[in-house]
């Protein structure tokens, strides 16, 4: 079928090529000129995806247009903080009965919309679909094994999807829970930051699996109180991925928390990088999210803390394991 990615990072190049490979007729949308001239004279994509020769049949463009011209399998990968004015940019080029797949995993710092709302709100009449999961794109790209999720309340546009993108290497299982998947996606990276905070204070691997398993409680709290089902946490989008971004060394999230466990403000941590730590904004909206929903996540109160109020890391996870004594099941 004809597909599109909207958006030429490393995720959304790797799905563009998992999608050419399979034999779909791709073309992939970048706002960088280099990055559509790569893909198209030499197959890689250097700045976003060093490293890997990407499928001869995918082509690159700047032209939203060209890129959105008969496409039936739309897949967005823009950053969080960008996807409402890319998805607005192509809204009327969109064929009426296109399918939309968001592989943005966040949530909009201004209104707190997950990115299947954002999606819905610029391009609606549209079957959306979440797509999740522990999915490192160099490893996508590689053809390592990997399982990930696609969730949508349109089960016809969710086995779309599964159907367009499975291969031997690539498993997509489809669910109904698309809040589950989508708070999954984002609020692992926030768990990523702080895990990564611990390993760079140089603490072990005790505060690193507190930090993980407390982590998991928090998502699924909050995801309950937001319509999720509980078992998705438990599976790739929660635990699957959560897991896989807390300790990958691929993780840009653990990285800058590495970073600033280790003395390096935020600002010095982030600098000179072309890839988005989404973990970052998505603290901001974490915590907004969690207190207009009336959920405790101290942990991520303790990452707003380090990262914008200017806490100590250390003092903030003192002061996380000071807090008063509870049953694990009664509370964070």
């Amino acid at each position: 079928m004809r597909c599109s990615v909207i958006g030429a990072g490393a995720w959304g190049t790797a799905i563009a090529d998992r999608l050419a490979r399979n034999g779909h007729s791709v073309r992939l949308w970048a706002r960088e000129e280099d990055v559509v001239a790569s893909i198209n004279a030499s197959h890689t994509n250097p700045r976003f995806l060093a490293g890997a020769t990407l499928a001869s049949s995918l082509r690159a463009t700047g032209d939203m247009q060209e890129a959105l011209d008969e496409a039936v399998l739309v897949i967005y990968a823009a950053p969080s903080h960008v996807l409402r004015q890319v998805v607005k940019a192509g809204a009327a080029h969109l064929l009426s009965s296109a399918v939309l797949g968001i592989a943005t995993k966040g949530i909009e710092r201004d209104t707190l919309a997950l990115m299947t709302d954002v999606v819905s709100e610029e391009s609606p009449d549209h079957a959306v679909v979440a797509f999740s999961g522990p999915s490192f794109a160099a490893e996508v790209a590689a053809q390592q094994p990997t399982a990930v999720v696609a969730a949508s309340a349109v089960p016809a546009a969710a086995a779309l999807l599964q159907l367009a993108a499975s291969a031997p290497a690539f498993r997509v299982y489809t669910t109904d829970d698309v809040v589950g998947v989508e708070l999954g996606g984002a609020l692992k990276n926030v768990m990523a930051v702080a895990t990564g905070i611990v390993e760079g204070l140089g603490l072990g691997f005790n505060p690193r699996a507190a930090l993980i398993t407390r982590g998991l409680a928090e998502m699924t709290r909050l995801g309950v109180a937001l319509g999720a089902h509980p078992e998705t946490f438990a599976g790739l989008a929660g635990l699957g991925d959560l897991v896989l971004t807390c300790t990958g060394s691929l993780s840009r999230n653990r990285a800058v928390g590495v970073a600033i466990g280790e003395g390096n403000t935020l600002e010095q941590a982030l600098a000179g990088k072309d890839t988005v730590a989404e973990g970052v904004l998505n603290t901001q909206s974490a915590l907004a999210l969690a207190r207009r929903a009336g959920v405790e996540m101290p942990i991520v109160e303790a990452t707003h803390r380090i990262l914008f109020d200017g806490q100590s890391p250390r003092e903030a996870i003192a002061e996380l394991m000071a807090r008063e004594l509870r049953a694990e099941r009664d509370g964070i």
